[in-house]
């Protein structure tokens, strides 16, 4: 039995339009609530998310019986821990900070078994393999294994021809505000400098043939970025709509406002 088909991967490569969201509670249950909002992925963010293996881990149990598909943004570059995030079941993967070719070959290599790669062989007693029950995972996981690098950073945008040509690389996301700050806009990503930079970067994402990806919380930026063909676009992250909603709702009691029209009392 062959590991079941990713088709978040086969959507971004078809250039059919996903959109996700951020994961930065770290927290299992507002991650299944997410997980039955609509989105087509979701973001497990390692990197600024308080995040450990098994934080990830129990977000991956909790989006499981969802359509979302779960995307593990990795706190580093590092093939140790990329190692133990296929193992927990993660297939799907967003590496931050990828500079070169050089390192995106590198990635490359981490997700992938000898001789094509160096992630170390123990999934059969590891969740990736269904705990063995997927007898022929080691011959088949590649196929199914997303890997997806950011680009946000002067050192990305100036290799980034040579980032799209590096194969098993399937998707590249640009991270505005970092690219912004390295380019001494930091807080500005909506220049008119970046918002260049940016869009130039699809287009050549796109033109390898690569998925570009992005997240912002702006909806014209994003509708923007879509319509220049980006096939996975991040709309927003828990912890501000949380945020916002919680705000909004006290101000309508606090601040003198309106009553809204409910949808149903409790």
């Amino acid at each position: 039995m062959p590991v079941p088909r990713n088709l978040f991967k086969a959507a971004i490569l078809a250039g059919e339009p996903q959109i996700g969201l951020w994961l930065n509670m770290a927290e299992a249950l507002p991650a299944e609530i997410a997980g039955k909002a609509g989105f087509d992925w979701l973001v497990i963010d390692g990197e600024h998310g308080p995040n450990d293996l098994r934080s990830i881990l129990a977000q991956l149990q909790a989006l499981q019986s969802g359509a979302a598909e779960p995307v593990v943004r990795a706190p580093m570059a590092e093939p140790w821990f990329i190692k133990q995030l296929l193992d927990i079941g993660a297939r799907s993967l967003l590496i931050p900070m990828v500079d070169s070719a050089e390192q995106a070959r590198a990635l490359v290599r981490a997700v992938r078994y000898p001789p094509r790669g160096m992630r170390g062989v123990g999934a059969t007693v590891a969740r990736a393999s269904d705990f063995g029950a997927i007898a022929d995972y080691a011959q088949t996981a590649e196929a199914e294994i997303c890997l997806m690098v950011q680009a946000e950073s002067r050192a990305a945008i100036a290799d980034l021809d040579n980032i799209v040509k590096v194969e098993g690389i399937d998707g590249v996301f640009i991270g505005p505000a970092d690219l912004a700050a390295d380019m001494g806009y930091l807080g500005r990503m909506d220049a008119p400098e970046v918002q260049a930079v940016i869009e130039d970067a699809i287009a050549k994402i796109v033109g390898a043939g690569k998925a570009a990806g992005i997240l912002t919380f702006s909806e014209a930026f994003n509708r923007r970025y879509l319509e220049l063909g980006a096939a996975f676009v991040a709309v927003g992250a828990d912890v501000t709509v949380f945020s916002t909603a919680l705000s909004r709702l006290a101000r309508r009691y606090k601040d003198g406002g309106r009553p809204e029209n409910d949808a149903a009392g409790y």
